[in-house]
């Protein structure tokens, strides 16, 4: 695998802030665009499920994700590509494996971004 600088978003406050705060402007709107877009897809939105579940700092191979899904494993590496375009996840080859894992603060800052705080006495 080539190694890519990634841009991640979200990395201070003014790319992610809470969605009720204040409206997006056009840059941050097309950063979480690409986040959304890739996580749009089943099978991503699947992948992102299986590396976030190790928890932080946990990873997962390759080999490990590849048998959950009734997929070649060129199309499952294709979608795991997109994911770490995204910001979403990096790697890291080691012998013939490859090693993926969240990038750390993503999720929070996504959660922090969709979460809308509830005014005094509203209901759910």
């Amino acid at each position: 695998m080539s190694k890519q600088e990634l841009v991640v978003i979200g990395q201070d406050a003014a790319c992610c802030p809470v969605l009720s705060a204040a409206p997006l402007d056009e840059d941050q709107a097309a950063e979480l665009a690409k986040v959304f877009k890739a996580l749009g897809d089943p099978v991503r939105l699947r992948l992102m499920s299986m590396i976030a579940s190790r928890g932080e700092g946990g990873e997962v191979c390759v080999c490990e994700l590849t048998p959950a899904f009734d997929l070649s494993q060129p199309t499952i590496s294709h979608h795991l590509k997109l994911l770490r375009q995204a910001g979403l996840i990096d790697c890291e080859r080691r012998g013939t494996w490859v090693y993926y894992w969240v990038l750390p603060g993503v999720l929070d800052r996504l959660a922090a971004f969709l979460n809308t705080p509830r005014a005094a006495g509203a209901g759910a």
